[in-house]
């Protein structure tokens, strides 16, 4: 799945910014009574099992699975045979039901022969989500019998579940269609299931439908046949073997275009009618990527077809569903007069993504949600190697960082967690789709694949899907693969693999010396938190010391040494110097550590292109010396390298071990940049104080900071074209650098959006703007009346959703609290603005120094409405949650941020979120009482 996230910050981009695995207990007996209860005719049975993990005992094999979804009454029926077996002796089968209402439950033996003549008792514990079905038969250990159930509901509001979604078409006329959106723990709430991701079963979908609809499901369609009262019925081929969170259906009028892979597999995207021809480009990256990974893993995409589709109500980016993809439209349709460059590389890296899961997920899936970055950790870091391999044009390495440094600034803040945690609740499963699982995981992978070398990383993940195709894996499976540990079904590497004696040690070749990989590993995955290693010239030795990195605690607080307490990383150092073009390694495992690197040595570089998941502090000098380096000569490092102690120094100013001037000095050699990455970085770095500073009462500073930003980039800003050529960095540039500009009102950029914006409304919209400029343009435009009118009639009518997020970011830069009120209740309403769009909505009116207060205060009053229309755990709440705080920089805003969650106490102690944005705002209160004065003092030695 891609996180919603993810979507924000790259849509955004050009305009800014569980348990243990041990199984539930085997048992022939009921377990103790559970509270919650309901049945027919069960007055004496009480719930058989009272943990939130169904029972090991019973195994699905088969689903045959019957639905009739009516799009008229937004309702469906359906039917479930589950083929299961057996293996200890017991008369209850439990299993996952939500919402649903049972009708009639049933169990058969091998022959079809039902084992009771009546109809059997089904107790319901809806806390738990589970039913359990009573057979006064004894089901026998060792055999297999068929479980049938009917139900139905109703098409679920919201976005998970079997849910119904609605597009207009230009004539005005609604029509709905049913899609499904199962991870991690909905399906559930289309049929009753084992919806745990180790219960790998077949499916068999059939689906009734009216004949102006089409069905989709994960398989192809065998046959289809009519059924009476002209309905027909898709009966789709067997599935293979998988998760029941992989399952999908979807019924609606949608059309497509079709191609073939180079080994045969069809390529179809699906969007509604009127946005068909926006698929073509989707469909090319596509097939190119379904080839690529059946070279690069080496096994072949396992179905005959691969659908993708763009569902109009979709929370996340997208989700991996084996063989039917779905799709927000942003993440999926590309229209070449409406989309940016950054909407080209977004889809094109959702497709990457998406389609690196039909194997790290699909085919080998985690044992259980507590490590869901096998899954996502994977699909995130495939997105950069497979656009590098496919687009190389799309320069998608520039943006590794960026996930990299994304990673470093959760993971700096007391509040982060391990990449691998506990969650056994729906509420805490959902919120492991995060920083941590995703930006962290591709992140540490990254680190890995650099240690490992290309070669041994790319064998060690293809032994790892060979050997746990169709099962489940932990992460020592992981380690084991990539370690090259021998075992009969292994194949053996030459030197990489070991007789089985060693084979326990996991022992990887590296240095000269014998690596555990695991015990490596683990310091990365089982321990939060993020290492800052700094580093102290002392003649011909480099001093190293690593401890964890805080932004929120200083070394002279009282809480410093509880919270270094116990954190200690297998760090694989790589560094550089001006004496040789080596890159140096080390493999750093104590406290404190010592490399000699001679006298000859003038200066050093650590962490060599940010390959390392690991902060760099240059201690006595050290980062005067980098300063130095960057203004005679900064191209004797890599712009990799130049951006990351750009970031790195601003990180460490926020953690009070560097100055700001110490930063702001640092970043002045970027008048002699000439890479977009590093200049973006730094850009960035102002960017954010400024967005902080204007948000408080501190007109001077604010004015001034405002002044030396466009001074200091005041060439590269008139180097800009107001177009659309150039390569993807320099659109990007493009990007950034103008909707800057015109937000520090500078005049010549004013007043070319405002003729294009003039131009684009005289056209009556039917000018197409440069897409790289659009959102600019859009956005100086929407503080006038009219063009704010313009904008939002622009937005109800047009088919592109590359164009409406734009005109929607631009909406929500108004000046006008009274538009940002309408914004936020037509948000509410979610008829105009989709309830899909409402938590990026709440985040961009934040954002507006107008708009953050007003944004928190709706946030509140809404607070019950946000909850129910978006999961408790989801992206979306955690989106709003940290989106309105975010720039919260005063005592009283810490502590009017407190209140509120106190008032919320039962629903915040659920959320992760609530912590995250507490130390967000008490980082940003420490930096304005840390660096305020020396900024002000700073500034006016600019002037």
């Amino acid at each position: 799945m891609m996180a919603l996230l993810g979507l924000l910050v790259l849509s955004l981009f050009h305009v800014s910014l569980v348990g243990s695995h041990t199984s539930s207990q085997h048992a022939s007996s009921p377990a103790q009574p559970a509270g919650e209860q309901s049945s027919e005719g069960s007055d004496n049975l009480s719930f058989p099992w009272s943990r939130l993990r169904l029972p090991r005992y019973i195994i699905p094999l088969h689903y045959d699975l019957h639905l009739h979804p009516n799009l008229t009454s937004l309702s469906f029926t359906g039917s479930v045979q589950i083929q299961i077996d057996v293996q200890n002796n017991t008369n209850w089968v439990v299993l996952h039901s939500k919402g649903l209402k049972i009708s009639k439950a049933t169990i058969m033996d091998q022959n079809l022969t039902h084992l009771s003549d009546k109809v059997l008792p089904v107790l319901h514990h809806p806390s738990h989500e589970q039913i359990g079905i009573f057979s006064p038969r004894v089901l026998s250990s060792g055999r297999k019998y068929f479980l049938c159930i009917e139900f139905g509901a109703e098409l679920a509001e919201g976005f998970y579940g079997f849910y119904k979604s609605t597009y207009r078409t230009s004539t005005g006329e609604t029509r709905t269609l049913a899609s499904t959106h199962f991870e991690p723990t909905s399906a559930r709430m289309a049929f009753p299931c084992f919806d745990e991701p180790s219960f790998k079963a077949n499916f068999t979908v059939r689906i009734k439908r009216n004949p102006e609809f089409i069905s989709l499901s994960n398989m192809p369609i065998v046959k289809t046949v009519e059924v009476g009262d002209g309905l027909l019925e898709d009966q789709f081929d067997v599935s293979v073997k998988m998760s029941t969170y992989l399952v999908a259906f979807v019924v609606c009028d949608f059309k497509s275009v079709t191609a073939t892979t180079s080994s045969g597999v069809q390529v179809s995207i699906y969007a509604s009618p009127e946005k068909w021809q926006q698929t073509s480009y989707a469909l090319e990256v596509a097939v190119k990527m379904l080839d690529f990974y059946d070279e690069y893993f080496n096994i072949h995409y396992p179905l005959p077809k691969q659908d993708l589709i763009a569902i109009p109500d979709f929370e996340s980016g997208a989700m991996e569903n084996w063989g039917l993809t779905t799709y927000r439209e942003t993440s999926l349709l590309y229209d070449p007069l409406t989309s940016s460059i950054s909407d080209k590389l977004w889809i094109t890296m959702v497709i990457g993504h998406e389609l690196a899961h039909q194997w790290f997920g699909n085919l080998v899936t985690m044992e259980w949600w507590n490590d869901i970055w096998l899954n996502e950790g994977f699909a995130r870091y495939m997105e950069y190697i497979s656009v590098e391999a496919t687009y190389p044009d799309l320069k998608v390495e520039e943006y590794l960082l960026h996930t990299c440094f994304a990673a470093v600034g959760s993971d700096s803040l007391n509040s982060s967690r391990p990449i691998s945690s506990p969650a056994e609740n729906p509420t805490q499963i959902t919120q492991m789709f995060d920083t941590a699982s995703y930006d962290k995981g591709a992140c540490v992978l990254h680190m890995l694949r650099h240690f490992l070398t290309d070669d041994v990383f790319q064998r060690g993940i293809v032994r790892y899907l060979r050997k746990y195709s169709y099962k489940n894996a932990l992460n020592q499976d992981l380690w084991d693969s990539l370690a090259n540990t021998c075992s009969e079904e292994d194949f053996i590497s030459g030197k990489h693999c070991y007789s089985s004696s060693q084979a326990s040690k996991n022992a990887y070749l590296f240095a000269g010396e014998h690596l555990d990989l695991t015990a490596m590993m683990n310091t990365w995955i089982l321990q939060k938190g993020v290492p800052l290693v700094t580093v102290t010239r002392k003649g011909p030795h480099l001093l190293l010391r690593q401890d964890r990195f805080l932004r929120t605690v200083l070394p002279s607080d009282p809480l410093w040494s509880s919270l270094q307490k116990g954190f200690l990383w297998h760090i694989p150092l790589t560094y550089k110097t001006d004496a040789s073009n080596t890159i140096h390694r080390h493999l750093m495992t104590t406290q404190t550590d010592s490399i000699h690197i001679g006298e000859e040595v003038s200066w050093v570089k650590v962490n060599t292109d940010m390959t390392g998941y690991y902060v760099v502090h240059y201690e006595d000098g050290g980062w005067d010396k980098m300063t130095k380096l960057l203004r005679q000569n900064h191209t004797a490092l890599s712009y990799k390298d130049r951006t990351q102690l750009i970031h790195n120094a601003f990180q460490l100013v926020t953690a009070g071990h560097l100055s700001l001037d110490k930063g702001l000095d640092l970043i002045g050699y970027l008048q002699l940049e000439t890479h977009n990455v590093p200049l973006l970085q730094g850009l960035g770095s102002l960017q954010a104080f400024y967005h902080m500073i204007e948000k408080r009462n501190e007109i001077d500073v604010t004015r001034k900071l405002r002044m030396h930003i466009l001074r200091f980039f005041r060439v590269v800003i008139d180097q800009q074209t107001w177009s659309d050529g150039g390569s993807v960095s320099e659109r990007r540039l493009r990007s950034e650098l103008l909707s800057l500009a015109c937000h520090l009102d500078d005049p010549p950029c004013l007043e070319r959006a405002r003729q294009s914006f003039k131009h684009w409304l005289q056209s009556k919209g039917t000018l197409n703007l440069p897409t790289d400029v659009a959102t600019t343009v859009f956005s100086v435009g929407a503080q006038e009346d009219r063009g704010w009118a313009s904008l939002l009639h622009t937005y109800n009518i047009s088919s592109s959703a590359a164009q409406k997020s734009k005109i929607l970011f631009a909406l929500t830069c108004s000046r006008d609290t009274n538009k940002l009120h309408r914004l936020l209740e037509l948000g509410l309403e979610g008829k105009v603005i989709r309830s899909q769009d409402l938590s990026s909505l709440i985040f961009m009116v934040a954002r507006n120094p107008q708009g953050h207060r007003l944004a928190w205060n709706f946030v509140k009053k809404n607070w019950d409405t946000l909850v129910q229309r978006f999961q408790l755990g989801s992206s979306c709440i955690r989106s709003i949650i940290i989106g309105t705080t975010g720039h919260f920089s005063s005592p009283e805003e810490l502590a009017e941020v407190q209140l509120f969650f106190e008032s919320i106490k039962e629903q915040a102690s659920q959320l992760r979120a609530t912590q995250v944005a507490l130390d967000n705002v008490q980082k940003n209160v420490r930096w304005f009482q840390r660096n305020l004065e020396t900024l002000r003092n700073w500034l006016n030695q600019q002037m």
